[in-house]
């Protein structure tokens, strides 16, 4: 029976350093993984060379809904809904395949993952108490994050209807002097 547990402690210490090397918060840690907070806290000191984040943890639905965070969002949240099936029904594997999936796509066009871990965990928790539902794009049928019990009848995505200001960088020192 001591052999079943030092194997089940070696396991959670993988998924540990795992998720710390993801990104993942003290908090999302402690509500993931049975290890101690103090072992937590030096896992984490030896594998990122500094002591664990303060502070609390994103908790607005609205930032999930701004033109950059809701496309990442969406993609993030559409392949997590993919690898459920393909992680035997673990929503921990299936998020962190699917939040590899999302940093790889966004490496893939250029762009900079917008999304952390933190912040995915978060949305598939807002998801799960019902905070956040997909909607249909009516132009383009992708399916992307918005409030939920809102109507999304005639709902037009991000991407079909892009804010003014999408995408528009600020002007450098560089740009300008050219």
């Amino acid at each position: 029976m001591a052999g079943k547990s030092v194997l089940e402690e070696a396991r959670q210490v993988q998924l540990a350093v795992r998720l710390i090397e993801l990104g993942a918060r003290l908090q999302f840690l402690e509500a993931e993984v049975s290890l101690s907070r103090e072992r937590l806290v030096r896992l984490y000191k030896e594998i990122k060379g500094s002591s664990p984040p303060k502070g609390l943890l994103p908790f607005s639905v609205d930032w999930y809904m701004t033109w950059s965070a809701n496309i990442h969002a969406s993609l993030f949240y559409n392949l997590y809904l993919c690898m459920l099936p393909h992680a035997g029904g673990q929503r921990l594997e299936a998020m962190i395949k699917a939040f590899h999936l999302y940093q790889e796509q966004a490496q893939a066009y250029g762009e900079e993952p917008v999304l952390d871990f933190t912040r995915a965990w978060t949305l598939v928790r807002f998801f799960d108490s019902a905070m956040t539902e997909l909607a249909p794009c009516t132009r383009c049928g992708g399916r992307f994050v918005a409030h939920a019990h809102e109507n999304h009848k005639d709902y037009v995505c991000v991407l079909c209807r892009p804010p003014s200001r999408a995408g528009k960088k600020r002007r450098t020192a560089e740009n300008e002097c050219a």
